[in-house]
């Protein structure tokens, strides 16, 4: 089944119960994602994180091609590599190797952070000093791996070279929506932890799009924490999931996913539940109903030309039944409230 409706990719971090084997976290993702195909979600893509207890999502290339062999046809990519914790040729190699055995199919989403603490960032090899500063040019190198071998290149990406993986920029500040817009590229917004510039920066990347030989027009791609359920109570019900997910990630705890309560009450501090919330502020939770308004109201706002949705449920027949209604939400809203948003100055 195509989306004839509003885009719609799913992030996912693999996330793991207490106590549960990688193997089966992994074997959940790989049912959402034929799920995910069948429903007409345009792309599923993993995240990278490193040294968090509860999330199995660390070497992000091998889930990549585990994911498309386990599927035919959906989009599957990096949402995203952190390009500063790898050299750019092996990222090249890496994604260059699975676009030739995925033709078609592979995505890259590139970040600037570190997707773990100080310590993690140590036993990355990355030095202690860096701002991010040097991603422009860690980007340039990978692209030129990427592209078209030029005349004396001495070092090549060996499966990489001319691939031309579709590269997507990602943030949650206004840097990297400068950088894409300035570079033509793709640019997702990571509004499902850090939502606080996302208007600044869907603003800053439409207004100062510049077009390229990749896109014609930009394309904002907007992460949001997203669940859907048979009524708003209920989706609230399963939303103290992933509240307690940053709940336990502020007291530097394991981030595993936890059994939904009745409430939060007496869970958290207030103090707490003020940082939760704020990290949370961009969740668009509730009926099919409640999430379609939602939706449109985030497309308005941002010119969005597609969503992310970020979905963690205990039960995984929560996480697809969540899912099944996004689609069909999705599937329903308008052209003309894209093309109004689109038309944004």
């Amino acid at each position: 089944m195509k989306n004839q409706g509003l885009a719609i990719t799913i992030l996912d971090l693999v996330s793991m119960r207490p106590g549960e084997a990688v193997s089966s976290a992994v074997g959940r993702s790989v049912d959402l994602a034929r799920h995910a195909e069948e429903w007409g979600y345009r792309r599923y893509w993993l995240a990278e994180h490193h040294s968090i207890a509860g999330l199995a999502c660390s070497a992000t290339s091998v889930l990549i091609g585990h994911i498309a062999a386990a599927t035919r046809s959906i989009r599957v990519g990096s949402g995203g590599v952190m390009l500063p914790n790898h050299a750019p040729v092996v990222v090249a190699e890496q994604f260059g190797t699975l676009e030739s055995l995925y033709p078609g199919r592979i995505d890259l989403g590139l970040g600037r952070a570190p997707g773990g603490d100080m310590l993690t960032m140590r036993a990355l090899r990355r030095d202690l000093g860096q701002t991010g500063d040097d991603f422009p040019s860690l980007l340039a190198e990978l692209r030129a791996y990427l592209g078209p071998e030029r005349p004396g290149q001495a070092v090549k990406a060996i499966p990489g070279q001319g691939t031309n993986v579709p590269i997507t920029l990602l943030g949650s500040s206004t840097f990297s929506a400068r950088l894409a817009a300035e570079l033509g590229l793709a640019f997702a917004f990571a509004a499902h932890f850090a939502p606080d510039l996302l208007y600044a920066a869907s603003e800053l990347y439409r207004s100062n799009f510049t077009l390229s030989a990749v896109l014609s027009e930009p394309h904002l791609l907007v992460a949001v924490p997203l669940i859907v359920a048979r009524t708003d109570a209920e989706a609230q019900r399963l939303f103290t999931t992933p509240q307690q997910r940053f709940l336990n990630l502020i007291r530097n705890r394991p981030v595993e996913l936890l059994p939904a309560v009745e409430s939060m009450d007496g869970i958290w501090q207030s103090w707490e539940r003020e940082i939760v919330q704020s990290k949370l502020s961009a969740a668009i939770v509730g009926s099919e109903d409640t999430v379609r308004e939602g939706l449109e109201e985030l497309i308005v706002r941002t010119g969005a030309n597609e969503v992310i949705a970020v979905t963690d449920t205990y039960e995984h027949a929560d996480r697809l039944d969540s899912y099944e209604r996004l689609a069909r939400v999705a599937n329903s809203i308008e052209a003309d409230v894209r093309t109004v948003a689109r038309m944004r100055p």
